[in-house]
């Protein structure tokens, strides 16, 4: 279906496939695409409004991917199913924030593609475990539980750093605040962030340590004794030592080419609406990309419209099949 021009300035629209045009800004001429799929975090609302400010604040052309009913048209994160993921073909970076799917070969081959080309990555939270994918299928190796020695861990493990391993906070009763790596408080994802401004409800995921390769943790997650900002620390083991949450690193394609990668274990909508948290995924975009030159002392992450993002829970499959069409995220 041919794109729709919405009444939003720079938005064209398919039933299922959405792309930002980015006008004036360090990212202009740069093309991201944006993935969206998982069923308790709303991954469709961070992605969603990340996009919006890659594009509107800061000039990146982004195309925006979600899990799409076939039948209906409406996003449903219970459906492993992503049009347009094509896209990837002209893509600069690939942003992921998807939880177990299991995708349809056709539409895996865009994804592994893109990484056999060693293209930069940033994940976000349940990108660690993107894929679930059965044993029978082509791509089984990407899933987050794959033993083989050749791609232990899948997708998660391979090129994020870590693959699924156990909520380290209490999920749903303590929260993350961020703490600046020691030694790191001067790399570029970071400028403009303080310690500590970081803050999300959602709890602080287990990594095995050290983290693989050339893994640099450059925050830290400290489990907080409760949901709010102002929360003190909790005591004890959950914080010696602290987990990282947000690292870089890089991974090797299968054609040679060296791919930058960026992970955070937070990202789930509610802590996108922290300032320092948008701040630090969007920085990482632009380091992912190679623009860390361009990376401002404080960059704008000013919401674009509304964002009241929801609680994290997991929805009945029923509850999302009146939902909304990707194009309806983007009206005015």
């Amino acid at each position: 279906m041919g794109l729709l021009t919405l009444a939003m300035a720079g938005v064209q629209a398919a039933d299922d496939i959405v792309v930002l045009k980015g006008s004036t800004g360090a990212g202009q001429g740069k093309h991201i695409v944006l993935i969206s799929g998982d069923q308790e975090y709303r991954s469709e609302e961070t992605i969603t409004q990340l996009a919006k400010i890659l594009a509107h604040r800061h000039g990146f052309t982004c195309t925006v991917l979600y899990t799409v009913d076939p039948q209906t048209g409406t996003i449903n994160p219970n459906i492993g199913n992503i049009p347009g993921l094509n896209a990837l073909e002209h893509a600069d970076l690939m942003v992921i924030f998807t939880r177990f799917l299991n995708l349809p070969d056709e539409q895996m081959q865009h994804i592994v593609t893109y990484l056999a080309r060693g293209k930069p990555v940033v994940g976000l939270r349940t990108a660690t475990h993107a894929f679930n994918i059965p044993k029978d299928r082509k791509y089984h190796k990407y899933s987050w539980n794959y033993n083989g020695e050749d791609y232990a861990g899948g997708f998660g493990k391979q090129v994020l750093g870590e693959t699924w391993v156990a909520h380290h906070g209490a999920h749903g009763k303590e929260g993350t605040r961020g703490r600046i790596a020691p030694g790191q408080e001067k790399h570029p994802i970071l400028r403009g962030i303080g310690d500590g401004e970081i803050f999300g409800p959602t709890d602080v995921y287990t990594v095995r340590l050290p983290l693989p390769g050339d893994s640099l943790p450059l925050v830290l997650g400290e489990v907080t004794a409760t949901l709010q900002p102002d929360s003190p620390a909790v005591r004890g083991k959950k914080n010696d030592p602290m987990m990282p949450i947000a690292w870089v690193k890089t991974y090797r394609g299968e054609k040679g080419a060296t791919g930058r990668v960026f992970t955070t274990t937070m990202g789930a909508s509610q802590d996108f609406a922290n300032e320092a948290t948008r701040r630090l995924i969007v920085n990482a975009c632009f380091w992912a990309v190679g623009l860390e030159d361009k990376i401002p002392p404080k960059t704008d992450v000013t919401v674009v419209g509304t964002f009241t993002p929801s609680p994290f829970r997991f929805k009945s499959p029923k509850e999302w099949q009146p939902g909304v069409k990707p194009a309806d995220l983007f009206r005015p």
